[in-house]
């Protein structure tokens, strides 16, 4: 039985189903890779993945800088994003807006830093909370990702990797990933669609498999790595 009183009923779509389930699963193959130690080659894991391949008789692969790979993946869905309020018939009703609203912030921030009309409504309204659970996610990532920025102002030459120690970073390795995933879910919250939630469940399995493969990855790099920091979760995870 569909769960109306939380997701509006599915359009007839058969390419938006198909592009949910391949998103939903083609994030989670990603999660259980990293698990298995086959990391997307970024940030850290560049030269992990680099030296693979060279050990394979490879040559480890073109470099492209973080900066200028966060924006090619971050800036199309930010043009997507904005040009849903211009483009006439695209977004209608707050719910449609504040969602469009909140993707646009999410991957603005997310450059700056390197759908549903005349369904019935669900009987519980997730729209206020979801807005809330999304400016939680942002702001925390926002915050997190400056306390690493802090890590490299020792100059150009600065660029050794560091153990964070500020924030919830005194207590997991990726509270970023922790906050990023709860931006996803206040995406799916003012949503209310199961599109917007396959994606929030698509990219916490890979975000918390990235973060069990940083976390193994600075045991490895740093002796002094603390035993008590966990992964994702304070004390949990």
């Amino acid at each position: 039985m569909w769960p109306s009183s939380l997701l509006y009923p599915p359009p007839a779509s058969a390419f938006v189903t198909a592009v949910s389930v391949v998103s939903f699963a083609s994030l989670a193959s990603a999660g259980l890779s990293e698990l298995r130690g086959q990391h997307m080659a970024y940030s850290k894991f560049w030269h992990v993945v680099s030296g693979q391949q060279q050990k394979k008789g490879g040559t480890g692969g073109a470099q492209l800088s973080g900066r200028d790979g966060m924006l090619v993946a971050y800036a199309p869905a930010l043009v997507a994003a904005a040009a849903s309020f211009v483009v006439p018939g695209t977004v209608e009703g707050l719910r449609a807006e504040l969602l469009a609203a909140a993707l646009a912030v999410h991957f603005l921030k997310r450059v700056f830093e390197h759908l549903t009309v005349g369904l019935p409504d669900p009987t519980t309204d997730l729209l206020y909370p979801g807005v809330l659970l999304f400016a939680i996610g942002i702001a925390g990532n926002f915050y997190n990702h400056y306390l690493l920025s802090q890590l490299r102002k020792g100059g150009d030459d600065d660029t050794g990797y560091k153990i964070p120690k500020d924030g919830l970073f005194e207590f997991v390795t990726c509270p970023h990933y922790l906050f990023e995933i709860t931006g996803f879910f206040g995406f799916a919250m003012i949503s209310q669609t199961v599109y917007a939630l396959a994606m929030a469940f698509g990219t916490a399995a890979y975000l918390v498999s990235r973060s069990f493969a940083t976390r193994r990855w600075y045991e490895s790099k740093f002796e002094e790595f603390p035993a008590s920091i966990k992964a994702l979760v304070p004390y949990i995870l």
